[in-house]
């Protein structure tokens, strides 16, 4: 069936104008530029957020919209630190940079650039104070609510007549007419997390060894993967350290943030793009000259080339809108195996000088056409993975192909019609590389050969695979550079340890319920702290006192007010006078609680609205920040920071399914582990379907020894890779997918082969050296994902490349039993 659809195109090829080919190829190239730059007009884009690599993960709703309210509030941060020898100096240092960072905001009024800018909010503690004095009847401090538990009253007397003798004290008459005992005081204080840093005119300040650190922080007004954002954000930032560090010569500076991981990965992804495509289409352009010695085929190679990385961005940007750049990265490959058609052409005329071009191109029609299609299903397999950015790889490179094909299809006829200089020397390599591997051939085919072969095969494959190691961490998808990675975690360590990706997901049935929860997990957390599991956590329980707490608080606040008040005056010599209105002040706050609505209203409230996950169909204002999916159940977010050990502290909440902790990173790499394992039976079941196709061309035993060559190079690439000790990912076996892709086209150009296959030999050799360069330049990449998948790549090419010429010969030994068979018949 297969064979008869060839012989049909193929006879259609040979009648149709190579004329109104050429005309074809030159309109269809010309539409898809103009599509192009249409795309670009109407908002197309080049995306560098590693984000959108990930894979989607699979939530409900209650957690899909935690992950998307951290991911909004700690995405655009940048934090900048400036330290110094003494306080003043950090000061008026961080006073500078705030000065010009709002000063350009200002003046240039950038929509992509930094705003609310701060350090610290001095103000921030006499907003809390007015709104939380209202409430004090409902507010105690552990110590307090012991003391009152246990009638202990005296403590409170004593511990209020030391505050109105303390020089640095709060209290004052009128705040003593209203508390006697001060308990107000000490909640307020209860509200600010335990830290190293501390606030003075203003400014953040932590202590690095005898050095003192101001702490600034900026939000980005869009993505920090943006790079139109990335510049204007980075501009302003550099603008204003510069005029810091001009006035302030001995300062040094800390910075941390995605933004900064962002440009690492952006120039990283663009000098890889430069340095490994030139280097790859240099490499090509030379290996077209020294076999051909003409321009023609070089610059058919260029067109060949250029047709392809059209199409492949024509067709990206169409289905996803926009291009990213470590596609660009891996789609430097794509130079190597486009360029696979032009060297089957040419090495096919160099061997039939008197054979035109149209003719040429119809005698590898067929198999060019099937490795095609082998090699599209092998991208189409890498698009099957979750990542949308091995998807967009899979499109790219398949489409980049196409545009390859119909290059040579419609345009070598007529483009390439000129004739070739005198190129015997090339040919005859070949025909000698391949007559000394018949000869190892001939030797392995015995059954000591075959024996001492398969036995070689059978342990380094089991050595190999003995040591192989497994790691699907996603994080090595990008790593950052020391220059950003160092300065980030020593600021993190003044930050207490900052905040980490990981998070608590408290979910409850109700308001009420969802405070209780998270009253019962911060004594958890504080455990975990003094276990050295976890460094910090914000939590709004802090703030947010449940109903339940707030009426034990007052109900043992009524020991003071109704049964000891007038112990508690003539103690601390206060006017009897003061007791009716006490008392009154007492019995009126009974119904007035603390309320998530009424606290979100407030400025610190508004930047703490994102831990809190109403349901929808509320009513109150801060549901407007938390709008995004139906869910009828109560979430709220424990922030964690300072993470020492992270199994720890899911076995504290492994048992509460009240109680989730977030890993973004871990449960993305787990679906990394499940997809590597899908890939490789993907792989098999490929190896099955070419072996069925192949055989309705070629028979079942040519099809097995076709297909046996891409499985042995992949088995041999595992195995190399575990002596080697590189661990196997989901990128090495997305990598083994296309090994069988492209070592699929060696095996059959040689199962086609004519004339004892030199020009084949010739062809695969040009091409393995093309690929080689292409993915043997990704190995050195510095971003682990794309060095595994070019390692891996290089490895499969060059054993498919030793052993697909052996196909050669034992197609012939096959053919050779075969006519012994029917002569004895």
């Amino acid at each position: 069936m297969a064979a008869n659809f060839a012989a049909r195109a193929n006879q259609a090829l040979m009648q149709s104008s190579p004329k109104w080919r050429l005309v074809v190829w030159l309109l269809l190239m010309l539409s898809a530029s103009l599509w192009t730059l249409q795309l670009w007009q109407n908002g197309a884009r080049v995306q560098s957020d590693i984000l959108a690599m990930l894979p989607h993960l699979q939530q409900d709703k209650l957690t899909e919209r935690a992950l998307n309210q951290v991911e909004a509030t700690l995405a655009n941060q940048v934090y900048i630190a400036l330290v110094a020898k003494d306080e003043t100096t950090a000061i008026a240092a961080a006073k500078l940079l705030m000065q010009k960072l709002e000063a350009d905001l200002v003046a240039t009024g950038k929509q992509d650039a930094l705003t609310d800018i701060r350090s610290a909010d001095m103000q921030l503690g006499e907003a809390l104070g007015q709104f939380y004095f209202p409430h004090r009847f409902k507010l105690l401090t552990a110590p307090q609510a012991e003391a009152l538990a246990s009638q202990n009253i005296e403590s409170l007397i004593e511990a209020a007549t030391t505050q109105l003798y303390n020089a640095f004290s709060y209290a004052n008459s009128n705040l003593l007419a209203q508390d006697p005992l001060l308990l107000f005081p000490a909640n307020l204080l209860a509200l600010a997390p335990s830290s190293k840093v501390r606030a003075s005119q203003g400014i953040l300040l932590a202590n690095q060894g005898d050095n003192v650190a101001a702490v600034v922080m900026a939000k980005g007004l869009e993505s920090a993967f943006n790079p139109n954002a990335q510049l204007a954000q980075m501009t302003a930032l550099t603008a204003a350290l510069d005029a810091v560090e001009k006035d302030y010569p001995d300062i040094n500076v800390l910075k941390a943030g995605a933004l900064f991981h962002a440009i690492a990965a952006t120039q990283t992804a663009k000098s890889e793009i430069s340095i490994l495509g030139l280097a790859s289409l240099l490499g090509v352009i030379a290996l077209v000259w020294l076999a051909f010695r003409s321009v023609m085929p070089l610059l058919l190679a260029i067109v060949t080339i250029s047709s392809g990385l059209l199409l492949a961005v024509t067709f990206t940007l169409s289905v996803f809108g926009e291009l990213h750049l470590l596609t660009l990265v891996f789609g430097t490959s794509l130079i190597g195996i486009a360029i696979d058609y032009s060297f089957h052409f040419y090495c096919e005329r160099l061997s039939d000088t008197e054979r035109s071009a149209q003719a040429t191109v119809a005698y590898i029609f067929p198999t060019v056409t099937l490795a095609f299609i082998t090699s599209a299903l092998a991208y189409v397999g890498i698009g099957l993975a979750p990542f949308p950015g091995m998807q967009q790889v899979a499109i790219f490179c398949a489409a980049g192909l196409l545009g390859a094909y119909l290059t040579l299809i419609l345009a070598y006829p007529l483009l390439a019609g000129s004739r070739l200089p005198e190129g015997s020397r090339p040919l005859a390599l070949a025909g000698t590389y391949l007559a000394n591997l018949t000869k190892l051939s001939n030797k392995l085919t015995t059954p000591l050969g075959i024996g001492c072969f398969a036995w070689v095969i059978l342990v380094w494959c089991l050595s190999g695979a003995t040591k192989l190691t497994v790691d699907d961490d996603i994080r090595h998808l990008q790593q950052s550079p020391a220059s950003v990675t160092e300065p980030e975690n020593k600021l993190r360590q003044l930050l207490s340890g900052g905040t980490d990706n990981q998070f608590l997901l408290v979910r409850a049935a109700s308001e009420e319920a969802l405070l209780q929860q998270l009253e019962r997990v911060s004594p958890m957390l504080n455990a975990a702290i003094a276990k050295q599991e976890l460094g910090n956590y914000v939590s709004l329980s802090r703030y947010l006192p449940s109903h339940q707490r707030q009426d034990t608080a007052y109900r043992l606040q009524g020991e003071i007010y109704q049964t000891q008040i007038d112990t508690v005056l003539t103690s601390l010599g206060l006017n009897e006078n003061l007791k009716p209105e006490l008392q009154a002040s007492y019995l009126a706050a009974k119904d007035q609680y603390i309320a998530p609505a009424d606290f979100f209203k407030l400025e610190a409230g508004k930047q703490l609205a994102p831990l809190w996950l109403a349901p929808n169909g509320k009513t109150t204002d801060y549901d407007a920040l938390n709008d995004g999916g139906a869910s009828a159940e109560h979430g709220a977010i424990v922030l964690l920071g300072g993470i020492q050990q992270i199994d720890a502290l899911k076995a504290r909440f492994a048992h509460d399914e009240s109680v989730q902790l977030i890993d973004k990173v871990a449960d993305i790499s787990a679906v990394m582990g499940h997809y590597r394992l899908l890939t490789l039976k993907l792989l098999a079941l490929a190896l099955g379907i070419a072996l069925l196709l192949f055989s309705l061309n070629f028979g079942i035993k040519k099809a097995a020894v076709v297909v046996a060559v891409p499985a042995l190079a992949a088995l041999l690439t595992l195995a190399t890779l575990g002596l080697t000790g590189s661990p196997l990912s989901l990128f090495h076996a997305l990598a083994l997918i296309l090994v069988f892709g492209i070592g699929v086209d060696y095996s059959l150009f040689f199962a086609s082969a004519k004339n004892h296959g030199k020009a084949v030999m010739m062809a695969v050799f040009m091409s393995a050296c093309s690929t080689l360069l292409a993915f043997g330049l990704l190995a050195f990449s510095q971003t682990q994902a794309i060095h595994y998948f070019g390692l891996t790549l290089s490895l499969g090419i060059g054993f498919t490349f030793l052993l697909s010429p052996l196909i050669l010969t034992t197609t012939l030994a096959l053919t050779t039993n075969q006519l012994l068979t029917t002569k004895k018949s």
